[in-house]
């Protein structure tokens, strides 16, 4: 059986594909503006451009809208990957089958990180009226467009090679306590956790920029090991069932992704500023509330496991 005759991957790479194919269409446009552009003249050139900069902006909202709800199509498609791929109890072993997996994981969920940022100073530039931000953000574009290509030869590497016929190890093999970060237990772990969310409250509310994107990036490593070591065994209640995938399945109520959702978001606001800052030299503060707002989210629906626990047993697990 070939990985490329499921319909789910047939779907996705072709969908994959087409958004590529657009961008790079829209690529020919993005050139010719960075090379050509001035607002202050009024030349057939300029009005042909900036004609042009509306459809390319057109197009490329399509693309990274449907780029973003399609990284959420994968992570269904990896979880229905888990029902044939042989040992595969879920997402983890799915990522795990191969060596290309972890490294795809983590690039889609970067370039969705810079995804968000271009939908930001996008907004910013069509409200500025004079299109002052137009160079950064397509040059951002740019930079974007080649993740992606990169990321679809790691797609092609990634699903070429995921074994339909060798067992994968599963989640409960992948994930060990002896894993855990500087040597931590799982409850200085926990304690952990909350000190330095305690700071990425602080540093948003003071509007400390660089503060927030340093403390803000700590607070997404901390956060995946305490997800993946101390809170989930309390949403599988089973202390040991360690994993950060399983609670995506409808066994948990998709909790996962309420979880995972919102500290993409948390940090993502909370380091974006200091990001926008850099690219297009403007100060930008109001999304610090944001951050604050899906941190807290991410961290109540965490603790609230851990507190129901408690509240029914008397005890910790």
């Amino acid at each position: 059986m070939n990985i490329f005759l499921l319909n789910d991957i047939i779907v996705f790479i072709f969908i994959e594909v087409i958004l590529v194919i657009l961008m790079l269409i829209s690529e020919y446009s993005v050139i010719k503006i960075l090379k050509n552009w001035n607002f202050s003249i009024t030349t057939s050139l300029q009005y042909s451009l900036e004609k042009r900069n509306y459809l390319v902006n057109t197009i490329i909202n399509f693309t990274i809208i449907c780029k973003i709800i399609l990284f959420f199509f994968f992570i269904k498609s990896l979880s229905e990957l888990s029902n044939v791929v042989p040992g595969a109890m879920c997402i983890a072993g799915v990522i795990g089958a191969n060596d290309y997996g972890e490294v795809l994981l983590l690039l889609k969920i970067f370039i969705v990180f810079m995804l968000g940022i271009w939908l930001i100073v996008n907004r910013l530039d069509i409200k500025s009226k004079k299109f002052i931000y137009i160079k950064p953000k397509y040059f951002f574009f740019n930079f974007i467009l080649f993740l992606i290509l990169f990321e679809i030869f790691f797609e092609v590497l990634y699903f070429v090679n995921v074994p339909l016929k060798v067992p994968v190890f599963c989640c409960s093999t992948l994930f060990k306590a002896d894993t855990l970060p500087f040597g931590l237990t799982q409850s200085n772990l926990a304690i952990t956790f909350y000190i330095i969310f305690s700071f990425t409250l602080i540093f948003s509310y003071l509007k400390k920029i660089v503060l927030s994107f340093l403390i803000n990036i700590l607070f997404l490593f901390i956060s995946y090991f305490s997800v993946t070591y101390f809170f989930s065994i309390y949403i599988y209640i089973l202390p040991n069932h360690q994993c950060p995938f399983c609670i995506l399945q409808k066994e948990y109520f998709y909790v996962g992704y309420f979880i995972w959702i919102s500290l993409f978001l948390g940090v993502f606001f909370g380091i974006s500023s200091y990001i926008i800052e850099s690219l297009i030299n403007k100060k930008i503060t109001n999304l610090f509330k944001y951050s604050i707002l899906f941190n807290t989210i991410f961290v109540l629906i965490c603790t609230y496991f851990v507190v129901i626990y408690y509240i029914k047993n008397g005890v910790f697990l």
